[in-house]
C-alpha cells in the first residue's frame, strides 16, 4: 500500500469547535496562530497597484525584496547579509516541508532529519513526505532540545537539524550559538525556523546567523511579522552554499512568489513601526489570558516569546484534551492539545491569543464566572 495522508492536525479539533457552538453559539478560535488584526495599509495598496501581475515574477525575489530583507536582517540582528544571498519562499510552512527532500538530493548518503520532540508537526511531516527518517530530539523542561540526548550513530546520518527559537508551540527560547556550533562540530546543517523572533518578551530579537553564516540557515515569514499570513510569503538566508543549492532545485520547481506579494512584501519588511505596534498588542493580550486562567486555577505564564500560551494540564485533567474539552464547553475557547505537537506535550494545551481583544476579554469574563 502506498502512503496515505494521515488526518490534518487541526482538523481532529471539530469535535472541541461543536461544543462551543452547541453551548456559545459560536467559538473563540485560538487553536491556531492565525493573526487577527490590520496589516499596514501601505502594503494592502501596494498588492493592488504593483504593476506586476503581468510578467512572470522571479523565484529567488525581485532585487528590491531582497535588497529590503537584507536590511531588515541588518537592521534587526546587526547580520550584514549580500542580497544575493537571500531567496523568497512562498510562506514558510511550504519550505519546512519541501527542504529535507531537496537536501536529500544534495546528499543521499544522509537520511534522517532531528527536530525537537514539541514541536511544529511540518518539521516531521518534511522528513516523512521525503521518504526520510524522522528523529526528535528530547526536550528539557522548557521545552529546549537537549542535543547531548542523542546517540553518535543518528547524529552521523542526520541531514539537517530543525531549530525553532521562539519556540512553537513552548515559546522557550534556544542558545542559537550553542545550536549552531553543535551542528558545526557534528557536520549538520542547522535550519532555524524564527518566525516568532520580533515576539520575543525576554530581550531582544535573535537569529542564527549572529552566530556566522557557515552550515546554517535562517527561515523568516511575513505571516506573523506583519499579519500578512495570507499572501504567502517568507524568506531564507545564511550559508551561500545551502541557499544557492535551494534557489536553484526550486526555481525547477516553478517555485514563485506572486509579483504583487513580492512587491507588498517589500514594503512591510522596510518598516519596522507597524511591528512594534503589533508586539504590544499580543502582549497586553498574553499577560490578559495567562493572568484569567491563573485565576481560574488552570496556571499560565507570559512565555518568553511567540503569542502562544503552553500551559501545563492541572492533575485534576486527565490530559489536554480533557482540558481543552472543559475549556470549549464552559467558555468557548478552542485550543490545541499539546499532543498535537509530539507525544511528549500530551500534558500540556496551546493557546494562540491572536483572537481580538473583545474576544479575549469575553474569555476572561466566562473563566471568572465558571470558576465561581
Amino acid at each position: 500500500m502506498g502512503f496515505t495522508p494521515p488526518p490534518y492536525p487541526y482538523d481532529r479539533l471539530n469535535a472541541l469547535r461543536d461544543l462551543a457552538v452547541a453551548n456559545f453559539g459560536s467559538a473563540i478560535d485560538c487553536s491556531i496562530g492565525t493573526p487577527c488584526d490590520a496589516p499596514p495599509a501601505a502594503v494592502l495598496d501596494m498588492l493592488g497597484n504593483s504593476n506586476a501581475e503581468r510578467g512572470y515574477p522571479t523565484s529567488a525575489g525581485s532585487v528590491e525584496l531582497r535588497t529590503a530583507i537584507s536590511r531588515y536582517v541588518e537592521r534587526t540582528f546587526a547580520v550584514a547579509i549580500d542580497a544575493d544571498n537571500v531567496a523568497a519562499c512562498v510562506g514558510t510552512k511550504e519550505f519546512v516541508a519541501s527542504s529535507a527532500q531537496y537536501l536529500h538530493l544534495k546528499d543521499p548518503s544522509k537520511d534522517t532529519v532531528l527536530f525537537p520532540a514539541v514541536s511544529y508537526p511540518t518539521y516531521a511531516m518534511g522528513a516523512t513526505l521525503a521518504g526520510l527518517r524522522s528523529l526528535f530530539v528530547p526536550v528539557d523542561e522548557q521545552g529546549r532540545p537537549d542535543l547531548s540526548a542523542l546517540a553518535q550513530d543518528d547524529i552521523d546520518r542526520a541531514l539537517l537539524l530543525w531549530s525553532n527559537s521562539p519556540s512553537n508551540p513552548t515559546g522557550a527560547l534556544e542558545d542559537l550559538a550553542h545550536v549552531a556550533n553543535w551542528g558545526r562540530s557534528q557536520g549538520v546543517p542547522v535550519f532555524s525556523d524564527e518566525c516568532y523572533a520580533e515576539f520575543t518578551w525576554e530581550g531582544r530579537p535573535r537569529s542564527i546567523l549572529e552566530s556566522g553564516l557557515d552550515g546554517v540557515v535562517a527561515v523568516h515569514s511575513i505571516s506573523k511579522r506583519s499579519n500578512l499570513a495570507g499572501v504567502r510569503c517568507g524568506f531564507y538566508t545564511g550559508d551561500p552554499e545551502f541557499v544557492q543549492f535551494l534557489k536553484g532545485v526550486r526555481q525547477h520547481g516553478g517555485l514563485m512568489v506572486p509579483g504583487p506579494v513580492q512587491a507588498a512584501v517589500a514594503i512591510a519588511y522596510n518598516d519596522d513601526d507597524h511591528v512594534q505596534i503589533q508586539r504590544d498588542v499580543y502582549l497586553r493580550r498574553l499577560r490578559m489570558l495567562a493572568e484569567a486562567l491563573s485565576l481560574a486555577g488552570i496556571p499560565a505564564e507570559v512565555p518568553e516569546g511567540t503569542f502562544y500560551l503552553w500551559v501545563a494540564v492541572p492533575s485534576r485533567f486527565e490530559h489536554g484534551w480533557e482540558l481543552a474539552a472543559m475549556l470549549a464547553e464552559s467558555t468557548g475557547l478552542i485550543v490545541s492539545p499539546g499532543d498535537l505537537y509530539g507525544d511528549a506535550g500530551a500534558g500540556f494545551i496551546r493557546i494562540a491569543v491572536v483572537v481580538p481583544d473583545e474576544q479575549v476579554a469575553l474569555v476572561v469574563e466566562r473563566l471568572a464566572s465558571s470558576s465561581r
